[in-house]
């Protein structure tokens, strides 16, 4: 079973919902982003929701649109998320579940 099956069912068996917050890869800097997982992790997130930023988010709302475009100017965008991920592993017990558009992963 994956950590992500995993914590979902924990969840259900206590009858909750689960908390799963999002936040862009790199939104402001790589070491800022890893700062707000510890954060979210420690303050009870169950799974959270990595975006990969992306040079053309069209189909993204302006809020997140703006989030990419702060990330990928502080970071080599889909690179830097994948580092970003594996440092999460390495410091952090929490699922990720990765959001990205499928051109930055071709």
């Amino acid at each position: 079973m994956n950590r992500i099956t995993s914590k979902i069912q924990q969840v259900n068996r206590r009858g909750e919902g689960a908390f799963i917050p999002y936040l862009m890869a790199g939104d402001p800097t790589p070491e800022r982003s890893m700062d707000y997982i510890r954060a979210l992790a420690d303050g009870g997130a169950d799974i959270i929701e990595l975006g990969v930023p992306f040079s053309d988010p069209v189909a993204d709302g302006p809020t997140i649109q703006a989030a990419g475009v702060r990330a990928m100017s502080s970071t080599r965008g889909p690179a830097d998320a994948l580092d970003l991920v594996r440092k999460v592993g390495e410091e952090v017990e929490i699922p990720l579940i990765l959001m990205s558009y499928y051109n930055p992963i071709l």
